[in-house]
């Protein structure tokens, strides 16, 4: 448990978080097959093809050239979507598809992160028209996702832009810090995969979340905290543990903290002054 909140006066800190898996139950891309089938996206076929990588990616995670694989699947499926059609069923299809599916315990944890002044990044090698929205429903404040070219058209030309993976995800950490001001020392990260060890040994207090068999074996030869995250529920029916205010609240509250206690502390000098004069 996170039990305090970062000095105001101390560098920035953030949590920064895998999705799928992690924070997920499920791969977030892959969970959409059915909208875009419905919207027209793809055929039958594929999402038949989407559910099968679904299954393994969630029986035994996916290894590099798994991941490989699934990559270029995807690039190819999506070439010649338009882009607003895909962003209108993400938007349509959210709460009802990646709202049952959060796990409880990677909702409380954000909520803690957030309440001890630290942001929340979601770092995601999922598609951006896919994981912004859930990062925004997460009330994360940022998210570093893949990022396919678009054309002049407004359609995915099947070719990757920026692709959020393994090196690339610790690379956009310590972009983040050096942009932002954070330590990565004092620094949270949240993973499942093995491919994310270069992001986990990135921050000062790494963490493997319902790892696999690879990133288990690693966590155990580095002394790694090893979470097990088991409870998928919706957010509205989470009991509200904390009501974190907006950030210019806690920045306010802090403003008035200190200056209770200068008020304090001139009250008690002029009572000590009072005492030795009078003395």
């Amino acid at each position: 448990m996170l039990t305090f909140v970062e000095n105001c006066f101390s560098p920035r800190t953030a949590a920064f978080f895998d999705l799928d898996k992690t924070v997920i139950a499920k791969s977030s891309t892959l969970t959409f097959s059915k909208s875009f089938y419905r919207g027209g996206l793809i055929n039958r076929r594929a999402v038949l093809r989407t559910a099968y990588t679904q299954f393994v990616f969630l029986a035994g995670g996916a290894d590099h050239d798994q991941m490989e694989r699934m990559r270029a699947y995807l690039s190819a499926l999506c070439k010649g979507w338009n882009v607003q059609q895909v962003r209108e069923l993400v938007a349509e299809t959210l709460h009802d598809l990646i709202d049952p599916i959060i796990y409880d315990e990677a909702a409380t944890l954000i909520e803690e992160h957030h309440t001890a002044g630290r942001d929340v990044v979601i770092v995601s090698t999922s598609g951006a028209e896919v994981v912004e929205p859930i990062g925004e429903l997460l009330g994360a404040d940022r998210v570093v996702a893949t990022r396919m070219v678009v054309g002049d058209d407004g359609c995915f030309t099947g070719e990757v832009e920026y692709y959020a993976y393994g090196p690339t995800k610790a690379e956009a950490v310590k972009s983040l810090a050096a942009s932002e001001g954070y330590d990565l020392a004092r620094c949270y990260a949240y993973s499942d995969s093995f491919t994310d060890v270069p992001m986990l040994e990135s921050v000062g207090h790494p963490h493997a979340v319902n790892p696999d068999r690879a990133l288990r074996r690693e966590a155990t030869l580095r002394d790694w905290p090893i979470l097990v995250f088991d409870r998928p529920v919706r957010l509205k029916q989470r009991l509200p543990v904390f009501s974190m205010p907006p950030r210019p609240a806690l920045v306010a509250a802090a403003a008035v903290g200190a200056a209770a206690v200068t008020a304090g502390l001139v009250w008690y000098a002029s009572r000590r002054r009072a005492a030795v004069l009078t003395s």
